[in-house]
């Protein structure tokens, strides 16, 4: 399984590749299927049980996916945007594009309202981000300790007040109409100027969506014995003025000071218990006095989660200076 998920993975890579380049020619299922070493029964099969769809509606949902990102980040006619993703017409762009996101692309053009974006599939199923390192101190098993300042920002997001965990956060979710993890991810990806967004105007990019835990008396009380409510979103600039979907929440998120425990690159399905195993041994042996510091443990502060196992597994918690 773990081989067939490698080869999905590439497979799904080289489908944003080719989109991207307007090689349209190599995205047939012989062409897939032959890279991938399997029949094209077996690889439609497998294809689907992973992504959920057909490998043909994938394409088509992906093409509109890196089209809709330049109806909203270019100006680039529509005509133009239409036969370079392999649509024959205005007409017939408009139409799949309106039958995707409830909207016409002019429409949206005027008006970038979020819409359920369709995410690239990921196989191991996991999700990304990515900040800067500034003055580290220390390095501990595998994991990178250091302080940072993370600027003011907007934080959007839905939140879970009963959920232990990603996976149960999203199965408690999904008893929720419109706040699934399809729907919210997708709402999500559709957002423009996300701090955290590495794929700018590109379909892919990971997203800039990641899991936070928000300092609540009214949340679960976690292993710290902190009080704390589950989150799940995007970090924005602090000037942002866009549409706010209904089921989400828009937050003010201060200028203030972090620690930051960073694992590097793991494989995933062989490593990533133990990798976690190493962040929640480092933050609980850090001696936070010798810093100078202690967790900040005040209503409204935010701790962040950053995961990619290809890049870094990061647990950024806030802190306060300990006065003298």
């Amino acid at each position: 399984m773990y081989e067939w998920r490698q080869q999905i993975q590439a497979i799904v890579d080289e489908i944003d590749n080719c989109i991207k380049n307007r090689k349209d020619e190599t995205l047939t299922l012989k062409v897939l299927s032959d890279k991938s070493g399997y029949s094209e029964f077996h690889f439609t099969r497998k294809f689907r049980e992973i992504s959920g769809m057909q490998l043909k509606d994938y394409l088509r949902y992906r093409k509109l996916a890196f089209a809709l990102k330049e109806v909203r980040d270019t100006e680039k006619g529509i005509l133009e945007i239409a036969l370079d993703y392999g649509f024959s017409s205005h007409e017939a762009f408009t139409r799949a594009f309106k039958a995707a996101y409830g909207i016409t692309p002019s429409k949206y053009r005027k008006k970038n309202v979020p819409v359920i974006l369709r995410t690239k599939i990921n196989p191991f199923d996991r999700y990304f981000l990515g900040l800067g390192e500034i003055g580290m101190i220390k390095t501990t098993e595998d994991v990178k300790i250091y302080f940072v300042t993370i600027p003011a920002h907007k934080f959007l997001h839905i939140k879970n007040y009963e959920s232990n965990g990603y996976w149960d956060f999203w199965q408690k979710q999904s008893l929720i109409p419109g706040q699934d993890c399809e729907t919210i991810c997708g709402l999500l990806d559709s957002i423009k100027g996300k701090l955290d967004d590495e794929g700018g105007s590109e379909a892919n990019s990971g997203s800039g969506q990641i899991m936070a835990y928000i300092n609540d008396p009214k949340g679960r009380l976690c292993d710290w014995g902190i009080p704390r409510t589950e989150c799940y979103g995007v970090r924005l600039p602090v000037d942002f003025k866009g549409e706010i979907p209904p089921q989400m929440i828009l937050i003010d998120i201060p200028e203030a000071e972090y620690i930051v425990f960073e694992h590097g690159p793991f494989d995933y399905e062989q490593e990533n218990a133990s990798a976690e195993e190493k962040i929640e041994k480092a933050m609980t042996e850090f001696d936070f006095k010798a810093a100078g510091c202690q967790i900040d443990t005040s209503p409204g502060r935010i701790s962040y989660l950053y995961h990619d196992p290809e890049r870094f597994f990061k647990y950024i918690r806030p802190v306060k200076r300990n006065c003298l």
